[in-house]
């Protein structure tokens, strides 16, 4: 046994329970009549001319329908007779190459297939202006020769700055149209300015390219698409910011003010760009946004499949086990802090052999005089919070909040020989 073995043997863990956490289910439950009427407002129908060649970007975030939405929309061109392709429109994901990006769309299932058109992908940009303060201002070389372009993501709060207009269609347009290139200058400066410099970079690009429209949704506490719009340039200057508001006031939470021991079972750039939402954990690879729980001592478990090795994220934690280290694709993981400026989310936390000692590890160092009342919580990922995990200190807690109920006897931490959960 090693002195780390040792120091962790005798911390106790907790029983658990299992919780169940109410928020607004609101959805729309025929998404493809929904937006077919949006798209069919005479507002969006006239810019659409036969023959035009249409750039339809599509990221790499796990949208809800993400599919439909795409399907929908090209179906819509294709019927007023235009040419619809799509590029990839992720930064630097997917390893920052054309084929990496391809893969990242046909892991979420876009695919010529199931979209009904085809794929350009290119890292290749062209720079069409700059910014007041010098940034340069790119735009994928496919879709600057297109004769049309459209917009495709979801709105909600960012991860690491607050501003007027966070992650939605603006940011698409300045970081995912842009590449690797346009996403590195609009980090350039930092999360400190970024509130200012994505949404001037999108009303320039909008400017400067034959921008049709953006196909906006927002999800509820449940990720499934709640709103759905389609707006042309001067709508998403002006309806964004509201559409931020309601994507906040939909956001799933976990209603604690303090935590001692956050468990996450895995991370991903398919569940955030910061392999788990900071607006859930109260982590925040800046300082330059803030909300959520005090959070004392946070683990990771596991890396997603979605995410090919991009751990992301993992150094926001304070432990990890040697499952995800194992996993990790070093180069994937740090080109994303290169890009973004942030490195300390890429950073490898303090990594114990399997998820008992994580775990154990983690209470050990919270600041508590006696372990056996940690408040601990599991979760799956910053994604699925409608069942969670408790330990039996928080109990009486739970019993008295009108949003969680407790829904299962306690039970044993559930370690295999090997003493990992799975």
């Amino acid at each position: 046994m090693g002195i780390l073995q040792e120091l962790v043997k005798d911390i106790p863990i907790p029983k658990m329970a299992k919780v169940r956490v109410k928020f607004d289910d609101t959805k729309i439950e025929n998404l493809e009549i929904e937006l077919k009427e949006k798209l069919q407002r005479e507002k969006i129908q006239k810019q659409i001319k036969p023959g035009m060649e249409i750039a339809i970007a599509v990221g790499s975030r796990g949208l809800d329908r993400l599919v439909e939405l795409t399907a929908v929309t090209v179906k819509f061109l294709k019927e007023l007779g235009a040419k619809p392709f799509i590029v990839p429109s992720m930064g630097s994901h997917g390893g920052a190459t054309a084929e990496g990006q391809r893969e990242v769309l046909a892991h979420l299932g876009v695919t010529e297939e199931s979209a009904g058109c085809e794929i350009r992908s290119s890292m290749e940009v062209v720079k069409i202006s700059e910014l007041p303060n010098g940034l340069p201002v790119y735009v994928d070389k496919y879709a600057s020769e297109a004769d049309g372009i459209v917009v495709i993501n979801r709105v909600k709060p960012h991860t690491a700055f607050r501003g007027p207009v966070e992650s939605g269609i603006m940011k698409m347009i300045s970081i995912g149209l842009g590449k690797q290139k346009g996403a590195e200058a609009c980090h350039q400066m930092g999360f400190k300015y970024m509130a200012e410099n994505v949404p001037a970079m999108a009303k320039i690009i909008m400017e400067k390219t034959p921008f049709l429209f953006g196909v906006a949704s927002v999800e509820n506490a449940f990720d499934r698409v709640a709103i759905v719009d389609v707006l042309t340039p001067d709508e998403i200057i002006e309806k964004e910011p509201d559409l931020q508001k309601q994507a906040k006031a939909l956001l799933p939470k976990l209603f604690f003010d303090q935590i001692d021991v956050l468990v996450i079972d895995e991370i991903g750039k398919n569940i955030s760009g910061d392999g788990m939402d900071p607006n859930i954990t109260g982590r925040y690879p800046t300082p330059y946004a803030s909300g959520g729980p005090d959070v004392s001592k946070m683990v990771v478990l596991d890396v997603t499949r979605e995410s090919e090795g991009n751990a992301n994220g993992v150094g926001t934690a304070d432990f990890t086990c040697q499952r995800l280290v194992d996993k990790m694709d070093l180069e994937g993981t740090y080109a994303n802090g290169l890009t973004s400026t942030v490195v300390a989310p890429t950073k490898i936390a303090t990594t114990l052999p399997n998820d008992k000692q994580t775990i154990q590890a983690a209470i050990k160092t919270c600041n508590i005089l006696d372990f056996t009342t940690v408040k601990l919580v599991r979760i799956k990922n910053t994604l699925k919070l409608s069942e969670i995990e408790v330990s039996e200190p928080l109990l009486e807690y739970i019993k008295n909040h009108p949003n969680m109920e407790q829904i299962s006897e306690v039970f044993e931490f559930p370690f295999g020989e090997n003493g990992n959960l799975f």
